[in-house]
C-alpha cells in the first residue's frame, strides 16, 4: 500500500509541469479578420497572408460555417474576383484560405478571359463593388501544355472544343510574340496567357481605367506553384 502510494505522489508531480508545458509550448491560433472587414487597398495582402497559411500547412479555414452559410441568404459581399483554371488542384478559396462568400470565381480550362467570363467580372466589379480582380494561371496548366504541343506538332489531332481552347489560346497577342525557340516556352505560355487575361479585363471592364486611376480597381495577374502551393504575382510590363 505504501509503495502504491509513492507511485502515484511521484505522477502528481508531474501534473504541473505538464501544465508548464502545454502553456508554454501552445501556440494559439492568430485572429485574422473577416475578409469583409479588410480595408479594400489591403484585400491582396490580405489574399497572399492566407496562400502563405495554405503553402505552410496552417490554414484557419475561415467562414466555413453553417451559420456563415445562413448568413449570405441574405446576399454576398465577396472581396475579389479571381478567375482561374478549373483543374480540380486549383480551388482558390483553400489556396488563399477564405471560405464562403469571400471570393467571386470564375474558372474554366486555361484561365481563359473571353466575353462569357468578362460579363462574370463586370458583374462582380459594377454590382459587387469588389476592389481588386486576379486572373490566376498555374504551373504544368494542361490547357496551355495542349496549346504547346500543337504549336509544335500541327499534326495532332484533338477533341473539336478542346480544340477551341487551343485556338483561342494561338490567337492572343501574348502568345504570339513569344519566340518559339525558348527553353522556357511552356512557363513563358502560362504567363502570357495571364497577361493576355488581364489586358482583356482591363480594356473590357466599363470605366476600368477610371476606377484604376482612382486606386477603387487592381486588376492584376498571378501564378499558383502546384508543388509549393504559393501564389506568385505576375508583373504587367
Amino acid at each position: 500500500m505504501i509503495r502504491y502510494t509513492k507511485k502515484y505522489t511521484q505522477l502528481i508531480w508531474l501534473f504541473p509541469i505538464g501544465i508548464i508545458i502545454f502553456l508554454f509550448g501552445y501556440k494559439k491560433p492568430p485572429i485574422v479578420p473577416s475578409a469583409e472587414e479588410v480595408p479594400k487597398e489591403q484585400i491582396l495582402d490580405f489574399l497572399l497572408e492566407g496562400n502563405e497559411r495554405f503553402a505552410a500547412d496552417e490554414p484557419l479555414h475561415p467562414d466555413q460555417t453553417l451559420e456563415r452559410l445562413r448568413n449570405l441568404s441574405m446576399g454576398q459581399h465577396p472581396v475579389a474576383a479571381i478567375v482561374s483554371c478549373s483543374d480540380s488542384r486549383v480551388p482558390p478559396e483553400l489556396i488563399f484560405d477564405q471560405g464562403l462568400g469571400d471570393l467571386f470565381v470564375i474558372r474554366n480550362a486555361g484561365n481563359i478571359v473571353s466575353d462569357y467570363e468578362i460579363g462574370s467580372v463586370e458583374y462582380a466589379v459594377e454590382v459587387l463593388g469588389v476592389p481588386l480582380v486576379i486572373v490566376m494561371g498555374h504551373t504544368n496548366c494542361g490547357a496551355i501544355g495542349a496549346f504547346v504541343d500543337h504549336d509544335h506538332d500541327h499534326s495532332h489531332v484533338f477533341p473539336e472544343h478542346i480544340q477551341k481552347i487551343i485556338d483561342y489560346i494561338d490567337a492572343e497577342e501574348e502568345e504570339k510574340a513569344l519566340p518559339r525557340n525558348i527553353p522556357n516556352f511552356f512557363e513563358k505560355a502560362i504567363e502570357a496567357n495571364i497577361l493576355h487575361g488581364v489586358h482583356e479585363l482591363k480594356k473590357n471592364i466599363p470605366h476600368a481605367d477610371s476606377l484604376m486611376a482612382h486606386n477603387k480597381l487592381r486588376i492584376i495577374g498571378a501564378l499558383y506553384d502546384m508543388e509549393t502551393g504559393k501564389v506568385h504575382i505576375i508583373e504587367d510590363k
